[in-house]
Formats: structure tokens, sequence, C-alpha cells
């Protein structure tokens, strides 16, 4: 479609390789190598089945008129939960606002600007501006807090924001290398990372609150994670469902169990793993606070710990909860991370059910198998506990 949204047609398939339906720079070069027309990917329309050559997706995309498509016959739809950045003109509108924060800032964009990603979590362009790199970031209502979040955390081992309005951030670009395969060292000091930041802000819920994280503590969390079992049930096997039953029975006794081990309520990162660090040199960087909120702070070790190598697991863990010692004197991380095991697996199927509940029917396929996934992650923790 044109920017002003009058459907043009169809350009014929091309091959992208990436598993990731949501990395457009590839589809947006592989479209300009194939059919010579330059695009703004807007949103995803339809998935198709997997074949031996991959999976068929389907996009909507602006381009200028002009463009050698082909007929189509499909029909486009509103939908109340569309993005702003899924619709015509959206992903201008973002680009203005933060070319005119460069502008206030001194800075005169100048070079290539790249649409990175684009799903119903995020929209990503990579802007060159004088002598640097920036990053536009446009965001779903519900992630909208990750911009003041990073304004109060600044000059701590965050991205360093240039600007941010309502859903929209614009960030300086963090040279260095990603830390998916990071060795024990290094993670190490991932651990201290996080648990520095956590104890800085123990006993400060309050003011994360008012930024507009999301509530994860006991009695919220209890009855979202009650609702999203209920909710679910009938998608369950009969193995979990009873298992989840008595999970949800001994959820408050359970809850109260975690209070009594004496680790405050605090600063969640809500995705922390080796993958969402930037290292430069001996500088570390955490990224992504979109999935912040406020609660437990072992909520963040199952991810972390399940995305590495399994032998220095113990020592990490162990390195972990000692590290808590000084700032929670007498608490008991171990029984603490025990109890939150199955907690932290159900509060995932929460997290999912949630993009579910907000995102429009098209945008589904991202996500639609995940409540139950980690329903069923629950239920076998469950069991494994009772032997």
């Amino acid at each position: 479609m044109t920017p002003e949204g009058a459907v043009l047609g169809a350009l014929p398939a091309v091959p992208i390789a990436t598993p990731w339906w949501q990395d457009i720079a590839p589809v947006v070069e592989a479209v300009r190598a194939a059919h010579g027309v330059a695009i703004t990917v807007l949103r995803m329309l339809a998935v198709g089945e997997l074949g031996p050559s991959g999976i068929e997706i389907t996009y909507l995309a602006e381009a200028e008129s002009g463009a050698a498509t082909e007929p189509w016959d499909g029909a486009l739809d509103s939908h109340p939960l569309r993005l702003s950045y899924a619709k015509p003109g959206g992903p201008a509108a973002d680009l203005r606002w933060a070319k005119s924060v460069l502008r206030d800032q001194g800075l005169t964009p100048n070079g290539p600007v790249t649409q990175v990603r684009t799903w119903n979590l995020s929209s990503l362009w990579r802007i060159q501006a004088a002598d640097q790199a920036v990053w536009l970031k446009a965001v779903p209502p519900f992630f909208a807090h990750e911009g003041r979040l990073l304004e109060v955390l600044a000059g701590g081992p965050v991205p360093s924001l240039l600007g941010h309005e309502g859903s929209r951030v614009l960030m300086r670009e963090i040279a260095g290398e990603d830390c998916y395969d990071a060795a024990e060292p290094l993670l190490s000091r991932m651990v201290d990372l996080l648990v520095g930041l956590q104890s800085a802000w123990a006993g400060r819920t309050d003011e994360l609150l008012r930024l507009g994280l999301p509530d994860w503590r006991g009695p919220a969390l209890g009855a979202a994670i009650g609702e999203v079992i209920a909710r679910n049930a009938a998608g369950l096997t009969h193995e979990d469902r009873i298992s989840l039953e008595g999970f949800t029975a001994g959820l408050p006794e359970r809850l109260a169990d975690l209070a009594g081990c004496g680790l405050p309520d605090t600063l969640v990162h809500g995705d922390f793993h080796p993958g969402n660090f930037r290292r430069r040199g001996e500088t570390l960087t955490l990224l992504d606070w979109g999935d912040s909120g406020v609660g437990h702070p072992l909520l963040d070790q199952p991810a972390f710990l399940t995305r590495i190598a399994e032998e220095p697991v113990p020592r990490l863990r162990e390195q972990w909860h000692a590290a808590w010692s000084p700032a929670a004197p007498g608490s008991d991380p171990d029984r603490a991370a025990t109890l939150l095991a199955p907690i932290a697996a159900a509060r995932q199927a929460v997290i999912y059910q949630g993009f579910l509940d907000r995102i429009e029917p098209s945008e589904h396929p991202y996500h639609r198998d995940d409540p139950l996934d980690w329903l069923g992650r629950t239920a076998s923790i469950i069991r494994a506990e009772q032997g």
C-alpha cells in the first residue's frame, strides 16, 4: 500500500534466510534486490504452513506508487488493538519524532535509516546521525514504562537515553559485542551487576510502580496465575490440569513461605539472559527493559540459568544467593529459589497471555502456544517437587 493507505497489490514471494519473523532488515533488503522496491514493513498479515522450504509469511508494507505489483484479492481491516507503527504513516511519524529529538541535541541525521525489526512487541530502527548511530524503538502501551525507567537508571549499566515520549525511546548505539556465548567469568559479572541493581532498588517499589512497571508481587502475581490457569484449563492435559489444581490451591501458602525467606521485592528485569547484554572491553550494558516489573528478585534467575551451559550453573547459583547476604541478612535464597521455580514459570504464562489479550489476532501466531507451553512447564516442576 501507499503511505496514504491505498492498496497497490502484491509483490511475488522472495526467500528470506532468517528464522525470526520479526527480523525485518533482511526482508526489506531482499525485496529491494529482487524487485527494486523500497518498502517499510507495517505488520504481519498471515502465516502459512511449514513446508520443505520453510514457512510463507505475508507482510503488509508501504511503498511509493508505481511499484510493479500483481493483483491482490485480499482484504484489509481495522482493529482497535492495532499499534500506531503498524498503520500507514506510523513509522514515518516515529522517525519524524526521532529526528526532531536529534536536531534539538545538535545531531543531524546524515546517513542510512534502516528498519531492523517490527512485530507486536516493538518497532526498531537504526539511524545514522553525525558521527554516531542511534536507535529508535517504539513499543506497545504495556511496555511504555521502558523510557521512564531508563531515565531514572541513567548512569547505570543501561542504554544511554537521548529522549522518550509515550511509547517511543531514542537511544545511543551501544558499541561492542553481544554476549549470548559468554563464558563463566563474564556470566559471574552479569549476576553481580543484576544483584547490585536490585539491591539498590529494594524498598523503593512505590517509585517503580509510579513509573508504570507491572506489579508481580505476591498478591497480584498469585491472582494473575490463578486466572491464567483457569482460562487455559480446557487446553491442558489431564495430568497437567490435576497438577496445576493442586498448585493453585497451595499458592497462598507457597507465597507466604516465599515472603518468609526474607528477600525484598524490587526491580525485576523480566528477560534477564546473556543475550540481553552488550560488552565493550570491561563495560557491560543490560538491554531491553520493556519486560521489567516489580517483584521477587529471583524471578530473573530461571531465564538466565536455563540459557547457559549446565556445568557452571551450580556455582553461579551459589554466587547469586551469596550475593544477597549483605543486602538481606538472614535471608534464605536457596529455599526461595525452590519455592519460586513453579511461580516463575507460571509468570511466563501470565506474560504471554497478556500479550495475546492486547494484540490483534493477526499477530497471535507469535505467541499463540506460549501460555499453554509455560503452564505445562509449571506442572512438570510441580510433579518434580512431589517426586
